[in-house]
């Protein structure tokens, strides 16, 4: 009986040490997706705790792979180009990336400021697409950027897509702060979050980048909604007039959006 069970029991260990593995690797992977600069494996130990001889064999591999490049001296790496691929192809295999290119587009043009479409993923939000204004004054997040959604218009809009108990189980009671404007209360947020779902657009002051003013709406194609639309503004060219302005020109162009989506077959 042993000797007939010693197979599955060695199979098993081999493929929780794989798990495991392929664990710290992602790991890996998303620390340096974090990092702004070149990484140590000292930097990584202190980061991510993994012991130091296992760290030595993912680097290694991770940069056999293209996953991460080191410097001549292999004492320092960063992201590779494979991470760059792999990301681009996410977005190239959306289906609702061109439908949304086009709606930014059109906001663009006609509020003539910077213009977003992002996704919620877990606490954060994804930027996807953007589409610059003409006049910018560089207010632009990169696609493939995170930010907190609680921290922006965006975020804000896709949280009150989900009811209080589903926010009270996503959110810590205590959020932090990116600038002096950010909330930092859930009981707070969870106040504005009545008020986005009655208005249908989402708004914000500084509270992700000091300078900034943002609105933003949901895009309404699955439910709960998981992206939204929104548009970037330099506070001294947004008061609230144009801030609500602007939030109409984004609920047009995001039930349009959905519309488009939804007889197009896209969940």
């Amino acid at each position: 009986m042993a000797a007939t069970n010693a197979p599955d029991s060695a199979g098993t260990a081999t493929e929780r040490a794989g798990v495991k593995s392929a664990r710290r690797a992602v790991e890996l992977v998303e620390a340096f997706a974090a990092a702004e600069d070149w990484l140590t494996p000292g930097d990584l130990h202190a980061s991510t705790g993994m012991p130091r001889s296992s760290l030595h064999g993912l680097l290694h591999t991770l940069v056999e792979v293209g996953w991460l490049e080191a410097n001549p001296a292999q004492t320092r790496y960063r992201l590779g180009v494979r991470a760059l691929i792999c990301g681009t192809a996410y977005l190239d295999r959306d289906p609702a990336v061109p439908f949304a290119t086009r709606a930014l587009e059109e906001v663009r043009a006609q509020t003539g400021f910077t213009a977003h479409f992002a996704r919620r993923y877990g606490t954060d939000i994804v930027y996807l697409e953007t589409r610059e204004s003409h006049h910018s004054a560089h207010l632009t997040s990169r696609v493939g950027r995170t930010l907190p959604a609680h921290a922006t218009s965006l975020g804000k809009a896709l949280l009150a897509e989900l009811t209080p108990a589903e926010v009270t189980e996503l959110l810590p009671e205590s959020l932090p702060a990116f600038t002096t404007h950010t909330v930092v209360s859930r009981e707070e947020l969870e106040k504005q979050l009545v008020e986005i779902r009655e208005a249908g657009w989402a708004g914000e002051v500084e509270e992700g980048t000091v300078g900034v003013r943002c609105v933003a709406a949901p895009i309404p194609y699955r439910i709960p909604a998981t992206d939204a639309l929104s548009c970037s503004m330099p506070v001294d060219q947004a008061d609230d007039a144009t801030a609500k302005q602007v939030a109409g020109v984004l609920v047009e162009a995001a039930t349009n959006l959905g519309r488009k989506l939804r007889a197009a077959g896209i969940r």
